[in-house]
This record gives structure tokens, sequence and C-alpha cells, in this order.
């Protein structure tokens, strides 16, 4: 009696974890470079007795990371920069290096290329890029090759995409590559480019009302079950 309970809320807590998720993906709709995640679920066998019958429960607390290319909106920023292509920047935060799509930096006190964070922006040697003072004609080439009033000064490093297994997701649009992470030649770099988000809100959406849906069917039969419970007990104690 108790098993059926048991199953359902599993259930009942992946759908929950998923509605969060598709909840963050809506909100950042409009983010740059943020990219969009889904709940994988998986089923878990549980031996009931001798004779092979099982208890299946699913579990939702595997993630999906969507890495597929975004819409890039022209911003004629010199130090807005988009990946067209595969491959991810590198930034420097107080827990590490963190990879990223989201290209808009700009020059602080020190002259080092870093995100609205205040995170500085890696090379493909993974240092700190630095625009020399005074500086006024900053280019930035397909390869990723910064050039600062036509003498070249560095290269906006692009990295290869971790296995999805090791990437994790923190907060906005950094993922940590929990290992060491190695450059990639052939990445393209637009100079004057943002790549936005890859959420579809429509599809995110539908996919809400589809969980909401099914989180209901679920909290219905919970309700069943407890009210049958306790006709049970009422008709045994009478």
């Amino acid at each position: 009696m108790d098993n059926a309970i048991y199953a359902t809320l599993t259930r009942q807590s992946g759908l929950m974890r998923e509605m969060r998720t598709i909840a963050n993906n809506v909100a950042n709709a409009n983010t740059t470079g943020f990219r969009r995640e889904g709940v994988v679920f998986s089923e878990y066998m549980v031996p009931l007795d001798r004779r092979g019958e099982t208890l299946s429960m699913a579990n939702g607390r595997g993630r999906m990371v969507d890495l597929g290319q975004g819409a890039m909106t022209q911003t004629n920023g010199q130090f807005d920069i988009a990946i067209d292509g595969e491959g991810l920047f590198l930034v420097q935060t107080p827990q590490g290096a963190r990879l990223t799509r989201a290209g808009a930096f700009m020059p602080n006190a020190e002259g080092e290329l870093v995100n609205p964070d205040g995170f500085q922006l890696l090379d493909d040697g993974q240092a700190p890029i630095v625009i020399p003072a005074g500086s006024r004609n900053i280019g930035i080439g397909t390869d990723g090759t910064i050039s600062a009033d036509g003498a070249p000064i560095g290269r906006v490093g692009i990295f290869e995409t971790p296995e999805l297994s090791r990437l994790r997701h923190e907060s906005g649009t950094l993922f940590d590559p929990n290992g060491a992470v190695e450059p990639m030649d052939e990445g393209i770099v637009r100079q004057g480019f943002l790549e936005e988000s890859n959420v579809d809100p429509v599809i995110e959406i539908s996919r809400m009302i589809e969980v909401q849906r099914a989180y209901e069917l679920g909290q219905s039969f919970l309700d069943q079950e407890d009210q049958r419970i306790r006709m049970t007990i009422t008709s045994l104690t009478r």
C-alpha cells in the first residue's frame, strides 16, 4: 500500500525539480549567453521479494545542458565578442576558471578585459588579457587575435567543450569544467556581436504546462490513496 505512495513521491519530486529548471530557463530567455537546461529522469529498481518482483521509482536528479548555438545580435561594441560555432570563453573567478558563452567584456581600471561581474577574460594560455593604456582602435580577428592600434597584443582563448557529464552549471552563465580545459584552434570569433540565450520561450512554456499537468495527476493519485487508506483504517476500527 505504501509502495505506490513512495513511487509517486519520487516522481513528484523529479517533476518539481524540472518545473524549477524550466522556470529558470524562461527567466533567462533574454540573458546574453545563457544555455538552457533540462532534467534527466532515470529509473531506480528496488527488489521486493525473492520471486523477482521489483518496485520502480523515478529519479529526476540528472541535468542536461543544451549548448546549441543562440542567435547573434550585432552591437558594434569593440569589446563585444561572440563565438560562431563550438567552443567557450574562459574567465577567472574567485572559485577558479569557469567557462561561458557570454561575450560582453570591457576593460577595468588596470586595462584587463573583464565581464560585467569583474571576472577576467583569459587568453589561449589562460592568462588575463590586458589592453594597453591609450589604445584607441581595438580589433579582434575571427581567430581571436586582438590588435591595439594595429599591433597584436594577445588572443582570446576559445576552449573545447568538456564532456557534458563533467560540465556543471553555476549561477548565471558560468560553467565549472570540473577538470582541465584545452584550447581549440578552429574557434571563430565575431567582434561587435553578442550571442543571445538559446532558450525558446514558446517551447519552454509548452513544456511547463505538460509538467504541471503531470504533477497535478500525481497529486490527484496521492489524494485518492490517502482517502483509501483512511477509509480502510476506519473500516477496521469500527
